[in-house]
């Protein structure tokens, strides 16, 4: 078993748990309130943003000319998938420009970065591993039945993508290649997947409006 599937089997409990919040079912069957995911789509966008920095960081820390490339293309990914964001931004009138990030959302970017900042490359992989293998878990799961005739059919179109999959096994070979099995290695993935479950959870709570 790899390192990164080590990881992601020790925090099937978050995974199984992310996917039953009522945001994530609400996806599934297309009942999740406009607002609900309009607020998502913004605190994700500033998300997505710090990802794509965090990204950046850790091309520029690395010392070999593959690392540099897979983490760039990673970021590139990202901004694919800030480009679907700003379609919803302007089908749910959500201005990106005007986004206040939530608490679990500042808590989840702070954390990246700071690894990003901090950390060798190896453990700022890991720290942004779960965020792609839990979307591609939620993905392919959203779409095992098919994918849904309703507004929120092009997000399990994207995160159930061969493309997204490709994506999150090059950030998943990264671990292999410049990360350690430390126990430390193990917080920081399982407190990435904690912040998850925050995130989800934080865009139920908001008000139907």
């Amino acid at each position: 078993m790899t390192i990164a599937d080590s990881m992601w089997h020790a925090n099937q409990d978050l995974a199984i748990a992310c996917l039953y919040t009522p945001f994530v079912q609400g996806l599934a069957d297309g009942s999740l309130a406009k607002a609900k995911f309009a607020y998502y789509v913004g605190q994700d966008a500033f998300f997505l943003t710090g990802f794509a920095r965090a990204y950046s960081i850790a091309a520029a820390k690395s010392a070999d000319l593959s690392g540099f490339e897979v983490f760039h293309c990673l970021a590139s990914g990202v901004l694919e998938e800030l480009r679907l964001h700003r379609k919803y931004a302007l089908e749910w009138g959500v201005d990106l420009q005007q986004i206040e990030p939530g608490a679990a959302t500042r808590r989840y970017t702070d954390f990246l970065l700071a690894t990003a900042w901090s950390q060798d490359i190896g453990m700022t992989a890991v720290a942004m591993a779960p965020c792609m293998r839990l979307y591609l878990f939620l993905g392919k799961e959203l779409a095992k039945a098919g994918i849904p005739d309703h507004s929120y059919a092009d997000w399990i179109r994207t995160y159930s993508s061969e493309g997204f999959t490709d994506l999150t096994l090059q950030l998943e070979n990264l671990i292999e290649r410049y990360a350690n099995p430390i126990p430390t290695a193990y917080s920081s993935y399982r407190y990435a997947m904690l912040c998850e479950c925050d995130f989800f959870q934080a865009a139920w709570d908001v008000e139907n409006g």
